[in-house]
Protein backbone atom coordinates (compact mmCIF):
# COMPACT_ATOMS: atom_id res chain seq x y z
CA UNK A 1 0.00 0.00 0.00
CA UNK A 2 1.45 3.39 -0.95
CA UNK A 3 1.69 6.28 1.50
CA UNK A 4 -1.17 8.11 -0.26
CA UNK A 5 -3.28 4.92 -0.37
CA UNK A 6 -2.75 4.46 3.36
CA UNK A 7 -3.69 8.11 4.00
CA UNK A 8 -6.85 7.71 1.93
CA UNK A 9 -7.80 4.54 3.77
CA UNK A 10 -7.24 6.07 7.21
CA UNK A 11 -9.18 9.19 6.17
CA UNK A 12 -12.09 7.10 4.91
CA UNK A 13 -12.22 5.02 8.09
CA UNK A 14 -11.51 7.58 10.79
CA UNK A 15 -12.31 11.13 9.64
CA UNK A 16 -15.33 12.69 11.35
CA UNK A 17 -16.75 16.20 11.19
CA UNK A 18 -18.74 18.03 13.85
CA UNK A 19 -17.84 19.67 17.17
CA UNK A 20 -15.19 17.85 19.19
CA UNK A 21 -13.27 18.65 22.37
CA UNK A 22 -9.73 17.29 22.14
CA UNK A 23 -7.61 15.96 25.01
CA UNK A 24 -5.68 19.24 24.88
CA UNK A 25 -8.91 21.09 25.67
CA UNK A 26 -9.02 22.61 22.21
CA UNK A 27 -12.13 22.29 20.08
CA UNK A 28 -12.08 21.05 16.52
CA UNK A 29 -14.52 20.61 13.66
CA UNK A 30 -12.65 17.59 12.30
CA UNK A 31 -11.59 14.55 14.24
CA UNK A 32 -9.57 11.45 13.42
CA UNK A 33 -11.14 8.63 15.44
CA UNK A 34 -8.17 6.47 16.37
CA UNK A 35 -10.41 3.65 17.55
CA UNK A 36 -11.72 3.18 14.03
CA UNK A 37 -8.28 2.48 12.58
CA UNK A 38 -7.03 0.73 15.73
CA UNK A 39 -9.96 -1.70 15.63
CA UNK A 40 -9.42 -2.69 11.99
CA UNK A 41 -6.76 -5.45 12.11
CA UNK A 42 -5.88 -5.27 8.41
CA UNK A 43 -5.55 -1.47 8.41
CA UNK A 44 -3.69 -1.48 11.74
CA UNK A 45 -1.20 -3.95 10.30
CA UNK A 46 -0.60 -1.66 7.28
CA UNK A 47 -0.14 1.29 9.63
CA UNK A 48 2.40 -0.64 11.71
CA UNK A 49 4.25 -1.72 8.59
CA UNK A 50 4.59 1.92 7.53
CA UNK A 51 5.64 3.00 11.01
CA UNK A 52 8.29 0.27 11.30
CA UNK A 53 10.44 2.10 8.75
CA UNK A 54 10.38 5.21 10.98
CA UNK A 55 11.67 3.53 14.16
CA UNK A 56 15.04 5.13 14.94
CA UNK A 57 18.14 2.96 14.95
CA UNK A 58 19.14 2.05 18.46
CA UNK A 59 15.59 1.82 19.81
CA UNK A 60 15.38 -0.93 22.42
CA UNK A 61 11.78 -0.69 23.66
CA UNK A 62 8.53 0.57 22.14
CA UNK A 63 6.33 2.30 24.72
CA UNK A 64 2.65 2.63 23.83
CA UNK A 65 0.60 5.22 25.69
CA UNK A 66 -2.73 4.35 27.27
CA UNK A 67 -5.15 3.86 25.58
CA UNK A 68 -4.91 4.55 21.85
CA UNK A 69 -1.18 3.84 21.64
CA UNK A 70 -1.59 0.29 22.95
CA UNK A 71 -2.95 -1.40 19.80
CA UNK A 72 -0.53 0.62 17.65
CA UNK A 73 2.52 -0.36 19.71
CA UNK A 74 1.48 -4.01 19.78
CA UNK A 75 1.15 -4.12 15.99
CA UNK A 76 4.41 -2.19 15.59
CA UNK A 77 6.20 -4.65 17.87
CA UNK A 78 5.14 -7.48 15.57
CA UNK A 79 6.84 -5.76 12.62
CA UNK A 80 10.01 -4.66 14.43
CA UNK A 81 10.53 -7.55 16.82
CA UNK A 82 11.10 -5.01 19.61
CA UNK A 83 9.64 -5.55 23.07
CA UNK A 84 6.76 -3.33 24.17
CA UNK A 85 5.90 -1.45 27.31
CA UNK A 86 2.36 -0.27 27.99
CA UNK A 87 2.36 3.11 29.73
CA UNK A 88 -0.49 4.14 31.98
CA UNK A 89 -1.49 7.74 32.64
CA UNK A 90 -0.99 6.95 36.33
CA UNK A 91 0.43 3.93 38.11
CA UNK A 92 -2.29 1.58 39.20
CA UNK A 93 -2.87 1.24 42.93
CA UNK A 94 -3.14 -2.56 43.00
CA UNK A 95 -1.28 -5.59 41.70
CA UNK A 96 2.16 -4.55 40.44
CA UNK A 97 1.42 -0.83 41.01
CA UNK A 98 3.47 -0.05 37.90
CA UNK A 99 3.25 2.89 35.54
CA UNK A 100 4.87 0.99 32.66
CA UNK A 101 3.86 -2.65 32.20
CA UNK A 102 5.58 -5.20 30.00
CA UNK A 103 9.17 -4.61 28.88
CA UNK A 104 11.62 -3.01 31.31
CA UNK A 105 12.41 0.61 30.39
CA UNK A 106 15.14 1.53 32.88
CA UNK A 107 18.49 2.08 31.20
CA UNK A 108 17.06 1.47 27.73
CA UNK A 109 16.41 3.68 24.72
CA UNK A 110 12.63 3.95 24.53
CA UNK A 111 10.50 5.14 21.62
CA UNK A 112 7.14 6.53 22.77
CA UNK A 113 4.31 5.43 20.46
CA UNK A 114 1.02 7.32 20.20
CA UNK A 115 -1.94 7.30 17.87
CA UNK A 116 -2.85 10.97 17.27
CA UNK A 117 -0.84 14.00 18.43
CA UNK A 118 -2.31 17.49 18.76
CA UNK A 119 -0.45 19.49 21.42
CA UNK A 120 1.83 16.63 22.47
CA UNK A 121 0.70 17.04 26.08
CA UNK A 122 0.30 13.37 26.95
CA UNK A 123 3.62 12.47 25.35
CA UNK A 124 5.32 15.22 27.39
CA UNK A 125 3.77 13.89 30.63
CA UNK A 126 4.41 10.22 29.89
CA UNK A 127 7.96 10.86 28.67
CA UNK A 128 8.75 12.66 31.92
CA UNK A 129 7.37 9.65 33.83
CA UNK A 130 9.41 7.24 31.70
CA UNK A 131 12.56 9.31 32.17
CA UNK A 132 11.94 9.27 35.94
CA UNK A 133 11.96 5.46 35.66
CA UNK A 134 15.36 5.62 33.95
CA UNK A 135 14.29 5.43 30.30
CA UNK A 136 16.24 7.25 27.59
CA UNK A 137 13.46 8.95 25.60
CA UNK A 138 14.61 10.90 22.53
CA UNK A 139 11.77 10.40 20.04
CA UNK A 140 8.06 9.80 19.84
CA UNK A 141 6.29 8.20 16.88
CA UNK A 142 2.64 8.73 16.02
CA UNK A 143 0.20 7.61 13.36
CA UNK A 144 -1.23 11.12 12.80
CA UNK A 145 0.29 14.49 13.66
CA UNK A 146 -2.55 17.03 13.67
CA UNK A 147 0.12 19.73 13.15
CA UNK A 148 -1.16 21.87 16.01
CA UNK A 149 1.97 22.45 18.08
CA UNK A 150 2.93 18.95 19.15
CA UNK A 151 6.23 18.95 17.28
CA UNK A 152 7.30 22.19 18.94
CA UNK A 153 6.11 21.23 22.43
CA UNK A 154 8.01 17.96 22.26
CA UNK A 155 11.15 19.58 20.85
CA UNK A 156 11.14 21.89 23.87
CA UNK A 157 11.44 18.74 26.01
CA UNK A 158 14.20 17.20 23.88
CA UNK A 159 11.89 14.83 22.01
CA UNK A 160 11.71 14.60 18.22
CA UNK A 161 8.24 13.82 16.87
CA UNK A 162 8.13 11.38 13.99
CA UNK A 163 4.82 10.77 12.23
CA UNK A 164 3.51 8.33 9.69
CA UNK A 165 0.99 10.89 8.45
CA UNK A 166 0.02 14.49 9.06
CA UNK A 167 -3.44 16.02 9.06
CA UNK A 168 -2.46 17.67 5.78
CA UNK A 169 -1.58 14.26 4.27
CA UNK A 170 -5.04 13.01 5.23
CA UNK A 171 -6.82 16.09 3.84
CA UNK A 172 -4.97 15.71 0.53
CA UNK A 173 -6.03 12.05 0.42
CA UNK A 174 -9.69 12.97 0.93
CA UNK A 175 -11.89 12.35 -2.11
CA UNK A 176 -13.76 15.67 -1.46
Amino acid sequence: MTHSDLAARIHAVSHLTGQFTLRSGRTATEYFDKYRFGADPVLLDEIALGMAALVPAGTEVLAGLEMGGIPVVTALGRHTGLPCAFVRKAAKTYGTCRLAEGAEVAGRRVLVVEDVVTSGGQIVLSSADLRALGADVREALCVIDREQGGTEALAAKGIQLLSLLTADDLRRASPH
